[in-house]
């Protein structure tokens, strides 16, 4: 087995600034109680400015003096691990937490699918830097040394187990992973390498030592496995934004928007389903929360497209307040079957697929405006269609004679003596429901040359009545 550690040493900064953190003024998080205020992390800018993590607050606002500061939330940091849990599920099966800014993935059985390491890593990094997580990777036969070799070093990769010893007999114990009291009284007895404290009898290691530190030696070095919590995809997906001002315009909301939206479609691609129906919250501090359903006719996870229906139904949407969060809420998650398109598309390259296009619709005119067309088995042209929903186009009827492509909603009178230019063609049905139509159909010529379809009631009175028109 190879596994490989996603380490991410900004977890928490990075969740802050994906939820629209400042862009011009330095930004920090803060922690602790609120009489000790200390900066959890901050941003590059505020870095340059001389700020770093464990400084006093009082402190940092007298370097920067527009400092802006959110306190960390443990909770949404959580979250957003998980958000990463589900991106690496889709490489793999066997990922688990590995700490609070840690992701072990088992990639050895991904080979057949996305390739070697070489191969995996850079695509790791480029969808890691678009969803705006800055990370180190490492790669070793177990998911402790993994982790331990990306806390010393960006793209560490260890191949074997032997290489593997040698690479861990020469690390400082500082950097092992063991616990801190542990490293210094281990330092205390001269040792500084993980070599020198192998070599030590083990029977007086045991002694001295709590099992925990020889248990950490032999997981590191391969000899003991260690059980892993291993992530499954919940069956639902909830996700909250808590906005650092109160928003009063629907535009301002896209930024979040857009966040959520991406947030859902990597969930769902990791679970390898589509979503039907999500709801948007917006939540107000003294009204009641606004939602917004956005319902779909088939499962979709396209990032883009589930931006555009939700942006349509936010903008018509009446706000009574303004917003302080945004949530997002999908519990219809159906399976996602993708598209069957040729391998040369015939389609010119600006075209919208249909269904892209319907939802649109959908989403920009309301639910109601958009209506597709359903075939009954019935002769009667005014009864053979009827407004309703397919997920894939009705089959053509097999009929002999033309249809026209247009019918009109009630055939009035035609005056005038057309050409025929092909008739008659008789239907003669709806003796079951009392409304029987007997009549002598006919493609003729009209005196301002157009081509219509119209017809003769069976034992009328010879007035033509006009139906339809062709193209």
């Amino acid at each position: 087995m190879r596994w490989a550690c996603v380490l991410l040493p900004h977890l928490a900064l990075d969740g802050a600034l994906r939820a629209g953190g400042p862009d011009d003024a330095p930004f920090a998080l803060v922690d602790g109680p609120a009489q000790r205020r200390v900066l959890h992390d901050a941003c590059d800018r505020a870095r340059a400015l001389g700020l770093k993590p464990g400084q006093p607050l009082g402190v940092a606002q007298a370097l920067a003096g527009r400092l802006q500061v959110r306190p960390r939330d443990v909770r949404e940091e959580a979250r957003q691990r998980d958000l990463l849990a589900a991106w690496a599920y889709g490489f793999s099966s066997q990922v688990a937490a590995f700490g609070p800014r840690a992701l072990a993935v088992e990639v050895g059985g991904s080979r057949a699918l996305f390739g070697g390491w070489e191969e995996i890593a850079p695509r790791w990094r480029e969808e890691l830097a678009a969803l705006g997580f800055r990370h180190r990777l490492a790669l070793a036969p177990n998911p402790l040394a993994a982790r331990v070799l990306a806390g010393i070093e960006d793209d560490a990769q260890v191949a074997d187990d032997a290489a593997l010893r040698a690479r861990l007999d020469a690390l400082p114990l500082a950097r092992s992973g063991l616990p801190e009291p542990m490293v210094q009284a281990l330092a205390r007895m001269g040792l500084r390498q993980l070599g020198a404290l192998r070599a030590l009898p083990r029977s007086a290691l045991m002694r001295r030592f709590p099992p925990r530190l020889l248990e950490h030696l032999d997981a590191l070095y391969g000899e003991r496995e260690i059980a892993l919590p291993l992530y499954r995809p919940p069956p639902r997906f909830a996700a909250r934004v808590e906005l650092s001002h109160r928003v009063e315009s629907s535009q301002a909301l896209l930024f979040p928007l857009r966040r959520l939206t991406g947030d859902l479609a990597l969930y769902l691609g990791a679970r390898d389903g589509g979503a039907q129906r999500f709801e948007l919250v917006l939540e107000h501090e003294d009204h009641p929360a606004t939602r917004v359903p956005v319902g779909l006719l088939a499962p979709e996870r396209e990032a883009g497209l589930l931006f555009e229906l939700a942006r349509g139904r936010l903008e018509r949407a009446a706000v009574p307040a303004p917003v302080e969060a945004l949530a997002l809420h999908a519990e219809s998650l159906p399976p996602f079957a993708p598209e069957h398109r040729d391998l040369f598309d015939p389609r010119p390259q600006q075209a919208v697929p249909w269904e892209v296009l319907r939802e649109r619709l959908r989403a920009r005119l309301g639910e109601d405006a958009v209506q597709g067309l359903a075939l009954r088995a019935d002769h009667r042209p005014e009864r053979a269609s009827a407004p309703g929903e397919s997920d894939a186009p009705a089959p053509a009827p097999t009929l002999d004679a033309p249809r026209p492509a247009w019918l009109v909603r009630e055939a009035p009178p035609l005056y005038g003596a057309p050409r025929v230019l092909a008739g008659p063609e008789r239907i003669e049905s709806g003796w079951w429901d009392c409304a029987d139509a007997r009549r002598d159909y006919y493609r003729v010529l009209t005196r301002d040359g157009r081509e219509a379809w119209v017809y003769r009631e069976r034992g009328g009175d010879g007035t033509w009545h006009l139906h339809g028109w062709f193209a």
